[in-house]
């Protein structure tokens, strides 16, 4: 697995390096606030097209789950409803992520 981890990181796209400002988007993010959410949503989207394969359901549930809280457009009960519904399955894939930039980007992503 590892060996495959790393020519991801070293092939096209600079996953490593993209996973840097995802981290910074994630560690400054704001469910309520509209520029913020669109700012992960930017940097999740380019680390979806970049990232291993072994992540790219991970990334998905990640991008499906911010997708919804944008149509939330801050509104503190539908995020609260939206965490109740997809809480758990959008911590298994952060954590996934998170493991994976730790382990092999050596990246810290706030809240994996």
């Amino acid at each position: 697995m590892s060996v495959g981890t790393l020519t991801a990181c070293s092939g096209g796209g600079d996953y490593c390096g993209e996973l840097k400002n995802y981290a910074e988007a994630v560690k400054n993010a704001d469910l309520k606030d509209k520029a913020s959410v669109d700012k992960l949503q930017g940097e999740a989207k380019k680390l979806s097209k970049s990232a291993p394969d072994d992540l790219k359901d991970d990334y998905k549930v990640v991008l499906d789950y911010i997708e919804n809280a944008k149509k939330a457009d801050g509104d503190t009960g539908k995020l609260t409803e939206l965490n109740k519904k997809d809480g758990e399955k959008m911590g298994t894939a952060s954590s996934a992520i998170g493991k994976h930039a730790k382990d092999t980007c050596k990246v810290t992503v706030e809240g994996s």
